[in-house]
């Protein structure tokens, strides 16, 4: 039989192999161990949170979180920033997340009057959404002219969440949809490097042995064969998170994004002028 034919058709898969535990509401301090043991593991999750550190201690007057889930970026706010967090109305059933003071809206209908923030946060969201130019278009429009959005996505990163999961991004392709979406002074950073994305790909392969559902015998074996290998990922971790300290390489776990409002929005006029025809 043709090889091809006996690959899986992807697009009738339902769910992932394993899923992450869900990150938690920072409300005890049971709660933030097991959100910074999470972090420690999880490459991707601990990759944004360093580099959340850093941004949003800049943020300043209000800040709207879309997509905002468990809210776990809340408490790097400066204390008299005014959060506001949204979430579409499945992301219980979707995603796993609800949180007793998030706005849960239908549809495209954010609830969110246009030009009311000072910054956007958007983190693991845009490759979550069938239409990421309408997303980033909104998202714009709810800023003040100059504010300033806050944007993380995955890159070398396994399905997650599916069928959700639509899409990856490259640099470039983000400075497009940023650009045509209104923003300005895009600036792209990749989170880690090739030897980041080496060990994150060892330790998902480890996961998958000790995170499957073990129904079979073939599973068992390989959840004992997980345990047994088990040192070797706390040595991947460590190695993992001093790598994300170098900025090298074209391959990385995601990037994190910032970029502004334009402060003057072109006229129609001015966009479809066409210079060659002016008049001398």
């Amino acid at each position: 039989m043709n090889a091809v034919l006996t690959r899986r058709n992807l697009i009738n898969r339902e769910a992932e192999d394993f899923k992450p535990p869900r990150f938690k509401p920072n409300s005890s301090v049971r709660n933030r161990l097991e959100n910074w043991l999470r972090r420690f593991l999880d490459l991707q999750a601990g990759s944004i949170w360093r580099d959340m550190r850093s941004e949003l201690c800049q943020a300043r007057g209000s800040l709207l979180d879309v997509g905002c889930g468990a809210q776990i970026y809340r408490d790097l706010l400066p204390a008299h920033v005014d959060y506001s967090g949204i979430d579409t109305k499945d992301a219980g059933l979707r995603f796993g997340y609800s949180m007793p003071d998030t706005h849960y809206f239908e549809a495209d209908d954010w609830g969110v009057a246009e030009a009311t923030f000072d910054t956007v946060l958007c983190t693991e969201v845009v490759e979550h959404i069938p239409d990421p130019v309408e997303l980033l278009g909104r998202a714009c429009r709810c800023l003040r002219p100059g504010g300033r959005l806050v944007l993380t996505v995955p890159f070398s990163a396994r399905c997650h969440f599916i069928p959700y999961d639509y899409w990856r991004f490259t640099p470039h392709g983000l400075g497009r949809l940023l650009t045509a979406a209104g923003f300005e002074n895009v600036h792209v950073r990749a989170r880690g490097n090739p030897l980041t994305v080496a060990c994150y790909k060892l330790m998902t392969l480890h996961f998958m042995l000790l995170l499957r559902p073990r129904q079979r015998f073939t599973d068992i074996a390989k959840f004992s064969l997980g345990l047994l290998i088990s040192p070797i990922l706390g040595l991947l971790a460590c190695i993992a998170n001093i790598s994300l300290r170098s900025d090298w390489g074209d391959d990385c776990l995601g990037y994190t994004v910032t970029a502004y409002r334009k402060t003057r929005q072109p006229q129609p006029a001015e966009v479809f002028r066409d210079d060659s025809t002016a008049s001398v």
